[in-house]
């Protein structure tokens, strides 16, 4: 009798739970860098929105994007909670990878990105009150968690991982704030007249422009140099070379963001210098990026030839390219150069190729479950554990 109530015994206590744990687990190998995907998507409508090019049925598509990069965004909110309750050892264990650490950047950017998307492209379908608010709270959070970023993970790098070679992920922790002034501005003309608010925010945004741009400058000759004396990224880690773009195309668009909210805002000296340094700066640093550009994309051709296949690495085709569209964009307006403007379009057929092909190989490999799992046992380890010699221990 007892080896028979046993079995019934053992699959109500058990049975039940694994349900559970099964939909738990899908997310344990879920990291930081899956924000990207929800980046790159909210550039897309951003920069289809503001093209110097009159494309019928253009801005409905932008605006069909951005709604997809706001369902993105709160599907991956949603999975990363799930991550840090049901698996807080991972979570801790990503915090110190210096590999993974970096891409916590990400979610400010992807909370700015579907804000700065809202306003520009979303406000078509919600109403402009609805959509400042959204972009309010988005904007406060991204900033927020970007600031914090900043600090955190350098602080992270210096006294917990253990680093041997510079990386381009770097310049992940320290763009966020650079995201928040190009998109502040946006909000200015929405804030009240009197009063400091409009000139508060800002001058804010100028200064998380030096803050970003100025470690991004510490970061950039350490990339290079690794790369001189290192030799080629391993070929999965290849695309991550066009992150460079990210500041470079961000610092450009965030000049052209000051000259277009400083008149009205500024004192008239100061209104009118945003406007020439707008092109003063723009300028060179898009002739940089168009040189890191050539640089990075024969970089990937060669690592293709050689077998590189795709990985959620892909996703920095999309969001550093679109930066540079939104660049080129406001150097078109504030230049008038039709040669900004062909600019302009050429990298967006480009940002939407590669957005393309990232997508549909990401939603593939979600099908196949073949993106959410863990590392395989060649380590010696079990899926998931952190890799030895990329953290000290004190």
């Amino acid at each position: 009798m007892a080896t028979l109530v046993q079995p019934r015994t053992v699959r109500r206590a058990v049975l039940p739970a694994e349900p559970h744990r099964a939909k738990a687990g899908r997310v344990r190998h879920l990291g930081p860098n899956w924000y990207a995907s929800v980046m790159g998507t909210a550039i897309v409508a951003t920069g289809g929105a503001t093209l110097p090019l009159h494309v019928p049925g253009l801005r409905t598509a932008a605006a069909v994007v951005w709604a997809l990069s706001a369902v993105l965004l709160a599907a991956l909110l949603t999975a990363r909670a799930r991550h840090w309750i049901h698996h807080r050892d991972q979570a801790r264990a990503h915090l110190m990878d210096p590999a993974i650490a970096p891409f916590l950047g990400c979610l400010p950017m992807a909370l700015l990105a579907v804000g700065g998307a809202t306003l520009t492209v979303g406000r078509d379908w919600i109403g402009t009150q609805a959509a400042v608010a959204v972009d309010a709270v988005l904007f406060t959070a991204g900033t927020v968690t970007g600031l914090a970023v900043a600090v955190a993970v350098p602080y992270l790098m210096v006294v917990h991982h253990r680093i041997e070679h510079a990386a381009p992920a770097w310049l992940l922790p320290v763009v966020p704030p650079m995201v928040s002034a190009a998109l502040g501005p946006l909000l200015v003309p929405y804030l009240p007249a009197d009063g400091p608010w409009r000139e508060t925010l800002l001058l804010g945004c100028y200064a998380m422009f030096g803050l970003s741009l100025l470690a991004t400058l510490l970061v950039l000759p350490l990339v290079f140099g690794r790369l001189v004396t290192g030799g080629p990224l391993p070929l999965a880690l290849t695309p991550t070379l066009f992150l460079v773009l990210g500041p470079l195309g961000q610092s450009a668009t965030a000049a052209n963001k000051f000259a277009d909210a400083a008149p009205g805002v500024l004192p008239a000296p100061y209104a009118s210098g945003f406007t020439g340094f707008a092109v003063l700066y723009g300028v060179p640093v898009m002739g940089f990026a168009l040189l890191w550009l050539a640089l990075a994309g024969a970089m990937v051709v060669r690592a293709r030839r050689r077998g590189m296949g795709f990985a959620m690495t892909w996703w920095a085709f999309t969001f550093p390219v679109g930066t540079c569209v939104t660049g080129a964009e406001g150097l078109a307006q504030h230049t008038g150069l039709d040669a900004f403007r062909w600019l302009a379009v050429g990298l967006y057929a480009l940002l939407v190729a590669a957005w393309s092909a990232a997508a549909v190989l990401t939603a593939r490999g979600l099908l196949s479950g073949a993106l959410l799992r863990g590392p395989g046992p060649a380590a010696g380890s079990a899926p998931g554990a952190r890799r030895p010699g990329t953290a000290r221990t004190r």
